[in-house]
C-alpha cells in the first residue's frame, strides 16, 4: 500500500531502532450500586481497557453471580452436550503501572506547588491537591482486590453456566502468562471454583505458559517494528496533537489554572485513568473524574482505541498473524476432544482455562475478523468513528473472556453436524462470519479458517524482514 506522510515518517523512525532490536533477538469482589455521581459523570462507558468488565454486563453490578438476560436465538438444538471448554481470561481489575504512578505524581506535585491563594481560583485544583496520592511504584500493575473477585466471580457464573463440564473430579488445565497480576487470577478463578474438581484439592496449580499467552514478546518482528518503534504509532501522536486532543487539553489546563504549556496528552490521559481506576479498584467516584465531560471522554476513549488498534488490532497484519500460534492451539485441542469422543474415549482435557492479557486477546479476534470496521481508524477521522466497532472497552475490559464450547450433537441429520461450537466474548455469543448465527458445526468453522490454521506459520510471520525490506512494506 502507499504510504501516507504518517507511515513515511513511521519508516524514517523505525530503522535504527529496528536494527537494534534485531540485534537484540539474534543475540539473545462484590461491588456496590452506581452512586448518582458516577452515573451523572457519564465517564464510565469510556474509559477503554481500563473499564470495569461491569460496564459490558451492567446487570453483574447488582448482582455478581447473575448470568444476566438470554440472548435470543442462543439455544443449541435438543440433545447436544459440552465435551470441552477453552476459556482465555484477561486477568482482572489491576492497579495502575509504575510509569502511571509517576506521571500521576508528577501531575499532583505540581498543583502542590501551587500557591495557597490561587485555591480561591481554582477550586478544581484545590480539591485534586487536598486529594491522597496513595499509589505507589511497588504497586507496579499487580492485581487488585477487587480483581480477585473479579476471577472468583467469572469462575462461578462459568460453572452455572456449564454445569456438566464443571462437575466434580472433571480435569481443570489451568495456565497463566508470567505476570503477577495473571498468576493470581488464575489462583482467584481456581479458588471460585471450590475444591471438587480434580487440580489437587484446595492446592492451586497454574503452569506459565508465556508462549502462548505472551506471544507477542516472542514475535521479533512485531516486537522490533510495532512495539519498540515510535513510528508505528504515529496515528497516535498525530491525533495527541490534533484539535480534538487540544481543545481538552486547553479546558483541562483552564481547571487547574495551569499554564497550557505545562500540560501534554500523556499528562492529561494519566488524569483521565485515574478516574477510572478509583471508581474500578474502589468503586468510587474520584475528584479527577470532575476535569471531564461525557465529549471529553469520548476524546480520550478514541486515543485508547487508536494505540490498540496500531499497537494490537487491524493496524498492522503482524499484530494479529503473531497470535496464530495461540489460535492453532486452540484447534489442536479442540480436534482431540473431537477424536476422543470418535472413539468413545473420555475427554482427557474437558476445561481448559488460560490467564493472559488485553493484549492476548484483541490480535486473537482480530485474526478472527471481529470487531473490524469498513474505514481504518486514524487520527484525522475521530468524528466518522464515532460509531465504530472497535471499541476496546467494549472488547477487552478487565476480566474479559473468550471462551470455545465445543459440543456432540446427538439425532442430527449428517454426520457434520454431531460437532458444534459456540464462542462467548464476555459471556455473550458471538455470531459466526460465515454463517451469521451463533453456533456452527465445527466442520464449517475449520473450513472457514482454514487458510489460518495451515498456512499461519509462528515463526516465519515473525521473522525480522531482510535488510533490503523497508518495515513499512512488511507492516
Amino acid at each position: 500500500r502507499s504510504a501516507s506522510s504518517c507511515e513515511s515518517r513511521a519508516v524514517a523512525a523505525m530503522a535504527p531502532r529496528r536494527a537494534a532490536a534485531a540485534a537484540a533477538f539474534r543475540s539473545a469482589a462484590l461491588l456496590l450500586l452506581l452512586s448518582p455521581a458516577v452515573a451523572s459523570a457519564g465517564l464510565s462507558g469510556y474509559f477503554g481497557t481500563k473499564s470495569r468488565y461491569e460496564e459490558v454486563n451492567p446487570h453483574l453490578v447488582r448482582d455478581p453471580l447473575s448470568l444476566g438476560p438470554t440472548a435470543a436465538g442462543s439455544r443449541l438444538p435438543a440433545a447436544c452436550t459440552p465435551l470441552q471448554l477453552r476459556a482465555l481470561l484477561r486477568h482482572g481489575t489491576r492497579y495502575p503501572t509504575a510509569g502511571q504512578i509517576r506521571r500521576l505524581g508528577e501531575l499532583h506535585a505540581r498543583l502542590l506547588s501551587r500557591p495557597a491563594a490561587a485555591a480561591a481560583a481554582c477550586p478544581a485544583a484545590a480539591d485534586l491537591a487536598a486529594w491522597q496520592m496513595w499509589y505507589e511504584e511497588s504497586l507496579d500493575g499487580r492485581l487488585a482486590p477487587q480483581g480477585r473477585r473479579d476471577m472468583e466471580h467469572l469462575a462461578r457464573r462459568l460453572a452455572a453456566r456449564f454445569p456438566a463440564l464443571f462437575a466434580a473430579r472433571r480435569r481443570l488445565v489451568l495456565a497463566s502468562s508470567s505476570k503477577h497480576r495473571c498468576l493470581q487470577s488464575g489462583a482467584a478463578f481456581r479458588r471460585g471454583l471450590g475444591p471438587s474438581l480434580s487440580l489437587g484439592g484446595d492446592e492451586v496449580e497454574v503452569e506459565v505458559n508465556d508462549s502462548l499467552m505472551r506471544f507477542f514478546d516472542h514475535c521479533a518482528k512485531f516486537v522490533a517494528l510495532v512495539e519498540e518503534n515510535d513510528g508505528a504509532m504515529c496515528q497516535v501522536n498525530a491525533f495527541k496533537e490534533g484539535p480534538e486532543m487540544r481543545k481538552v487539553l486547553e479546558k483541562v489546563a483552564s481547571a487547574l489554572c495551569l499554564p497550557v504549556e505545562e500540560l501534554n496528552a500523556d499528562l492529561v490521559q494519566v488524569a483521565f485513568l485515574t478516574c477510572s481506576y478509583e471508581l474500578a479498584i474502589k468503586n468510587v467516584t474520584s475528584p479527577w473524574c470532575s476535569l471531564f465531560s461525557e465529549e471529553d471522554a469520548k476524546v480520550l476513549e478514541y486515543l485508547n482505541d487508536l494505540k490498540q488498534y496500531w499497537k494490537r488490532g487491524y493496524g498492522y497484519d503482524i499484530n494479529s498473524r503473531s497470535s496464530c500460534i495461540l489460535f492453532q492451539d486452540i484447534f489442536q485441542h479442540l480436534d482431540k476432544a473431537v477424536k476422543e469422543s470418535k472413539s468413545s474415549k473420555p475427554i482427557s482435557s474437558p476445561l481448559i482455562v488460560q490467564v493472559g492479557h488485553a493484549e492476548t486477546l484483541q490480535p486473537l479476534l482480530a485474526l478472527m475478523g471481529f470487531f473490524k470496521d469498513d474505514e481504518p481508524l486514524k487520527a484525522n477521522n475521530y468524528v466518522r468513528q464515532r460509531d465504530r466497532k472497535f471499541r476496546s472497552g467494549r472488547i477487552v475490559p478487565y476480566a474479559a473472556n473468550l471462551v470455545f464450547v465445543l459440543y456432540h450433537c446427538d439425532h442430527v441429520k449428517s454426520s457434520e453436524e454431531e460437532y458444534q461450537v459456540q464462542v462467548l466474548l464476555n459471556e455473550k455469543l458471538m455470531s459466526f462470519h460465515h454463517s451469521n448465527e451463533t453456533i456452527s458445526t465445527y466442520a464449517d468453522l475449520k473450513d472457514y479458517y482454514k487458510d489460518i490454521l495451515e498456512n499461519c506459520h509462528f515463526k516465519e510471520e515473525c521473522e525480522l524482514p531482510k535488510a533490503n525490506v523497508t518495515a513499512i512494506d512488511e507492516l
